[in-house]
């Protein structure tokens, strides 16, 4: 959406997970850090307060199917400086959150590779019920082959492959969400004693290659229907999947001109698969250090650095690419291997040219996404050149220091955009999808999902 003065209104994500480590490993050491309390209720209700007070689009909660075992090939290090583990499920997080809630949004991660897709329907529903219309999915498909064996298989499936079963369990959601029950169905007539006319509840039936389904959807309609869709692969098939299904996509960008090759790539296949470039929204995951001044901020970020650690930042990476750096000394060239890990975590190592020393030093602040640090004016300037400069939508905000992070950006970058135009000074009315898109709570006719729809 723009602004009165013409300026793109940038969207605003939190970027989070249920558990202790997230993304910038070693800070939960931080004497003011507070994500040990991950396991407890207000842990949660007071972040979903605070990020509604600051007007955050949603709350964005990952979520990791198996553990981090290829870096040494142990999980001493996740274990002792808790690389998302222990994790906890996201979904039953969401009912207390939007009990103390009115507009946050909820972007929450499952992975359809090992869950049935008629009781993940039901779930999903469920909350979108609760919450009023609130949820979001992440769709991933899994990378970790310790998850593939702890769900009784041998090995993950091939990347492409994945993403085959995953067409498919969209099809088979479609039919559920969209089709099981027609608009109009439930009356709720006491007199009558008709709660909902049979002749507009239809069985799903679905005979596929992955997916043998047979039944109703057990829930009435939610306000959405199909829940806003997120993803977040980049790869060729990735892509592909996204133009067909994705309504909001995350990306990791390392600079603005590969950022920018990036969301045009989103958005062309959008339009491939008879969309709009702008039917999807696109977020860049970043961490921002702010202070009242830059030497502030600064000096914020030489205190996180000594509380992070960067071995812990690339145990988890390892997992990512299932290459172990612990092999290689630190100044060896490690080797570009093929695997059906993250593609986009892979390709940047094709190059040839990294080494475990560099890798440590990208990985200083614990994490290896792009960190902006400043004074206030500062934040804003180098928000909105990312925005106006690459096509972004918004920003997936991590979390450094919890929840001083969300705190810091809220009472000081939040009203310095605010002043500019670049972001909403109160919520629109509606539903997460309603929020984002400024159209129907429902997906739009040209998604593929509104053609199951009766």
């Amino acid at each position: 959406m723009s602004a009165a003065n013409g300026k793109k209104q940038m969207l605003l994500n939190a970027f989070n997970m249920n558990c202790i480590g997230h993304i910038n490993h070693g800070l939960w050491t931080h004497p003011r850090d507070n994500s040990t309390a991950y396991n407890t209720v207000e842990y949660w209700t007071e972040l979903a307060q605070l990020l509604e007070r600051g007007l955050f689009d949603g709350l964005f909660i990952a979520d990791i199917v198996g553990v981090y075992d290829v870096y040494q090939n142990s999980v001493d290090v996740p274990l002792k400086e808790a690389i998302q583990l222990p994790v906890n499920d996201p979904l039953l997080l969401v009912s207390a959150m939007a009990a103390v809630t009115k507009n946050l949004g909820f972007g929450l991660t499952a992975n359809l590779t090992y869950e049935a897709p008629y009781l993940f329907a039901r779930r999903f529903s469920t909350l979108d019920h609760l919450s009023r219309g609130r949820v979001g999915w992440n769709i991933v498909t899994g990378y970790l082959d310790s998850a593939a064996k702890a769900m009784g298989l041998t090995e993950q499936i091939e990347h492409d492959r994945r993403y085959d079963q995953a067409d498919e369990y969209l099809e088979v959601l479609y039919k559920l969400w969209e089709g099981s029950w027609e608009d109009g169905a439930v009356v709720n007539d006491r007199e009558q004693r008709i709660y909902a006319q049979p002749a507009k509840v239809h069985k799903v039936e679905h005979h596929g290659e992955f997916y043998q389904v047979e039944g109703y959807h057990l829930c009435e309609p939610s306000l959405q229907r199909t829940p806003v869709l997120f993803q977040a692969g980049s790869s060729e098939r990735g892509l592909l999947f996204a133009g067909q299904h994705a309504e909001c996509v995350f990306i990791s960008g390392q600079n603005k001109a590969s950022t920018k090759a990036q969301v045009d790539k989103v958005r062309a296949s959008a339009v491939a698969a008879g969309r709009k470039g702008d039917d999807v929204k696109v977020f860049m995951g970043l961490n921002v250090i702010v202070g009242e001044t830059e030497e502030a901020a600064q000096a914020k970020l030489a205190e996180y650095k000594h509380y992070a650690n960067a071995e812990a930042g690339v145990a988890h990476f390892s997992a990512s690419t299932a290459i172990d750096f612990s092999q290689y000394e630190l100044d060896e060239p490690i080797q570009h291997v093929k695997s059906n890990a993250i593609q986009s975590a892979t390709k940047i190592l094709q190059n040839n040219d990294w080494t475990r020393r560099k890798l440590l030093d990208q990985h200083a602040l614990g994490g290896r996404y792009i960190t902006l640090v400043g004074s206030p004016e500062q934040m804003a300037d180098e928000l909105e050149s990312w925005i106006a400069e690459t096509g972004l939508d918004g920003f997936n905000l991590t979390r450094i220091v919890t929840p001083e992070s969300y705190v810091d950006f809220i009472d000081l970058v939040i009203p310095e955009l605010q002043r500019r135009g670049s972001y909403k000074t109160a919520y629109s009315t509606g539903t997460l999808r309603e929020k984002l898109f400024y159209q129907g709570a429902q997906l739009p006719p040209q998604h593929t999902g509104a053609s199951y729809r009766r």
